[in-house]
């Protein structure tokens, strides 16, 4: 239940001003169908956060657990940094083909918009970290969903009233506070 939790916390946190989330704005205000583009951000997140648990998992197994260990915790501590830089969103990803519809235009670029991102990365260090990835991958899902279903309904109305400054802080403190305590092998003694 932890990793769901963590996984769901700091990957809302980390989204809010994210380009995923700047993308579901620019889709609501183009396409003006919520759902099908609510639907595309489910399948793009399940698929590329379930590829990166996957590699999380794979991490696991594959890593001494000191190697691991310290892997996570710099990696951890990478991203605090990292989520305390703003995205910016790319025109190129900003542009589909209108034949594939909504549905498919919001799949292909959440996809691709997710393809290295802060989000994907955080999923891999979190699924290695709990060694849980159903749970993480649930999680940092979920965690997409509150952050970019209300971007979808609400655009950006929502967005000029979110301290984006403050939301990051909380994420880059979560991230470095996870990065601490897996260094100082916090986790073992709890058993992950």
């Amino acid at each position: 239940m932890q990793a769901l939790l963590i996984s769901t916390g700091v990957v809302a946190l980390a989204e809010i001003g994210d380009k995923t989330q700047l993308l579901a704005f620019l889709l609501a205000a183009r396409f003006k169908k919520p759902w099908p583009i609510v639907l595309g951000i489910l399948a793009a997140t399940l698929v590329n956060h379930g590829l990166a648990g996957a590699l999380g998992a794979w991490i696991t197994s594959a890593l001494d657990p000191v190697w691991l260990r310290w892997g996570l915790g710099v990696s951890f501590l990478a991203m605090a940094v990292w989520t305390l830089v703003p995205d910016k969103i790319e025109d190129d990803e900003a542009r589909v083909a209108t034949r594939l519809g909504v549905f498919g235009a919001t799949l292909v670029t959440f996809f691709l918009a997710e393809m290295g991102d802060k989000t994907q990365i955080a999923t891999v260090a979190l699924a290695a970290h709990y060694a849980a990835p159903l749970a993480v991958v649930a999680g940092t899902t979920l965690g997409m969903l509150i952050a970019d279903v209300p971007a979808v309904f609400v655009g950006d109305k929502l967005a000029s009233k979110i301290p984006m400054r403050l939301v990051h802080a909380i994420a880059a403190a979560i991230f470095a506070l996870l990065g601490l305590f897996t260094l100082l092998g916090g986790g073992a003694a709890l058993g992950f």
